[in-house]
Parts: C-alpha cells; structure tokens; sequence
C-alpha cells in the first residue's frame, strides 16, 4: 500500500523546469534531473561568471545554459568584439530567464592588449567579483601548411587562443586566490592533444592551452581554485566559416556526411563542470560527436 502511494506521487510530480535536453518521460527520472538541477542552481546562485567569445557559438550557448540553470540569482559578464551581438544575447537571456539573471556585455578584442589591461575598470562593482571564468574566445585562420603559413595567421591565432587566455586568468586569479575560490574553464580541442595536417598552428595554440591549464592546477593545489579544461570534437558553428574567410560554401563541407556536436552540446558539459560541489573538480574532459574518434577519424554517410 505505502509502495502503491509512493509511486501515484511520483506520477503526479510532473510540472518543474528543467531543460528538454534533460527531460525523460519517466516521472521517477523527472524527479531525479529536477533534484540534480536544484542543487546545481543553488550552487551557482549568487555567482558571477565571465564569459569571452561570447557573441556566437560554444561562448553563446554557454550564457544562455548558465542562465538557464541558475535563473533566481546571477550575474553574467559576456565580452566579444560584435557588440550588437551581446546586446541582442542578453536581450533574449532576459526574455527567457527574466530578472533573476543579470547581463553585462562588454566589446572586448581579447587580442587587443590595452583592451585587456582597461578591461576590469570598465566592469560595474557588482560584477567585479568573479567566480567563474570561462576562457572560449579562440579562432582558427586558414589550412595553410608550412612553410606557407601567413605570420599573420600565426600570430593572431597565437594572440587570441593563447596569450589572452593567460592574460585574462592572471587578470582574474587574484580575486580568486583573495577570497581561496573560483573556476577556470579553458575551452580547448581535440587539436591541442593531437596534431592534424593543415591545422598546425591552431593544434599548437590549443596544445598550449592544454599544457597551461594542467601546469596551473598544480601550481594552485594548495587552494580551491578549480582548474578545468574542455574538449570538443567537431562542433557545428562559426569556426569554420572564419577558417575560410567567410567563405560558407566550404565551411559546410566539413560537416557533409556528419552529425557534428552543436554548441549547446559543449555548454551543457561547460556549466555540468562548473555546477559541482566545490571539491570536485571535472579536470579534463573530451567530447566527441558519435561519428567521431580522433581529430581526423571520422565516418560519413555519404563515404
């Protein structure tokens, strides 16, 4: 009877928020996922993230997932170069999560070192305290092999992916270490554990990227700073189109035959990181879409 009557409640327990992605049709399961949405809402409630590429992609998707699992109380920082765009984000974070989220866009060109250096005296007081840090803003230029890869490329790739990661997290890491918390996300790739033709230099910066982010969580082992570091697979999105100069046409032939990884994908894992319990740390993690097992080992429909 008492067995009966449990499982009538949990039949009835149908109506909470949680995202589609994570919604089963299974009550018993429903309760499950709004139990583990709840704890991660209470654990990002009241914090401060900071979020750079953020106009388009994984960075995109990343403010919109955070505001959706914390809608009560945060604070999100989103930097990018189109402003327009970050204006539109937190148009549509507002009209979605409401109030309970509050949206600072700031033009930012990570590449740009005085842009960086002036960067946190532009921030309002109440968002200066960051706790979290997601470090997204990378590109790619070209599929040039040497010796015919543009200085150019090579040193706007090297800019943006690398040493504006390392300058934004110095830039952060003495808030951090004041009050002995904080979160560095870095997104990396499949290309900084792996080299693949025509990608060297994109495959350094994010080997760099790598090789920073595990260095870093030794030198911070004495405090609770969480270093993590994300890898995507293929992801569907800009990165390709600015690969190509624009150019679409090809871009969309490097997902023929594919189910790439969206954006959302990548952000669901950025924010399930950052939502633990302060002792643990998802150190290092590697998405791949299904039909993907190496950097070039892919199988398509079509081959």
């Amino acid at each position: 009877m008492i067995l009966r009557n449990t499982i009538r409640t949990l039949r009835a327990t149908t109506s909470f928020y949680t995202s589609p992605r994570t919604y089963f049709s299974n009550p018993i399961s429903n309760i499950f996922t709004r139990n583990l949405s709840t704890a991660v809402s209470k654990r990002l409630n009241g914090k401060t993230v900071l979020i750079t590429g953020a106009s388009s992609g994984i960075g995109r998707s990343t403010a919109v997932e955070f505001a959706r699992q914390s809608p009560e109380s945060l604070k999100i920082i989103i930097t990018a170069r189109r402003e327009e765009r970050l204006n539109e984000l937190a148009k549509e974070i507002k009209k979605e999560v409401g109030e309970g989220v509050k949206v600072f866009p700031v033009k930012l060109d990570v590449s740009n070192t005085a842009e960086m250096d002036a960067f946190m005296k532009k921030l309002p007081d109440e968002f200066r305290d960051v706790d979290i840090l997601v470090n997204n803003a990378g590109l790619v230029k070209g599929i040039a092999r040497a010796p015919h890869i543009s200085p150019a490329d090579i040193t706007t790739m090297f800019t943006t992916n690398t040493l504006s990661l390392i300058h934004l997290t110095q830039t952060i890491l003495p808030t951090f270490l004041s009050k002995n918390s904080g979160t560095i996300i870095n997104i990396g790739s499949i290309a900084g554990r792996e080299g693949y033709p025509g990608g060297s230099i994109y495959c350094a910066t994010k080997a760099a990227v790598k090789t920073f982010t595990d260095a870093l969580r030794k030198e911070l082992i004495a405090t609770k700073v969480r270093v993590i570091c994300v890898d995507p697979g293929q992801v569907e999105s800009e990165f390709s189109v600015v690969r190509f100069g624009g150019d679409k046409e090809k871009a969309d032939k490097v997902y023929e035959g594919c189910e790439p990884l969206t954006p959302e994908d990548v952000a669901e894992v950025v924010v399930f990181a950052a939502g633990r319990r302060e002792n643990v740390v998802v150190a290092d993690t590697l998405i791949f879409p299904n039909h993907q097992a190496a950097a070039t080992v892919m199988h398509r429909k079509n081959s």
